[in-house]
């Protein structure tokens, strides 16, 4: 449908998933990471078909590097408005936590888990 606001104040999301392939999608700064989800399972694009998920609450965004968490706005991310921004979207059941048994360990040899500078 048509929108009235103007492109300048929205935020271009280029989503990259594992396979590579790219789409991209318009969202708001008040959108959360978790309405991204929702908005791209709901609009799974046609030549995605292979990487389809299941449901929208598996699907993960990658900024920089780092796991956003589904509470987290594209405000607060300080993206600039009106220009493309390059995230990774990954289908993923839980976020990694440190204190995630069994996965951890497998993942992480050699690297020690007692102090983690922030």
């Amino acid at each position: 449908e048509p929108t009235s606001v103007p492109l300048d104040i929205l935020i271009n999301l280029r989503l990259i998933l594992v396979s590579g392939k790219t789409k991209e999608f318009v969202f708001s700064p008040n959108d959360s990471a978790a309405d991204i989800a929702k908005h791209v399972f709901d609009n799974w694009p046609m030549d995605w078909e292979e990487e389809q998920v299941s449901s929208p609450h598996i699907l993960r965004l990658i900024y920089q590097g780092r796991f956003l968490h589904g509470n987290v706005t594209l405000g607060a991310l300080k993206l600039p408005l009106g220009r493309t921004t390059v995230m990774h979207l990954v289908a993923r059941e839980t976020l990694p936590e440190p204190n995630s048994q069994g996965q951890r360990n497998r993942e992480k040899t050699g690297e020690s888990n007692c102090c983690v500078i922030l």
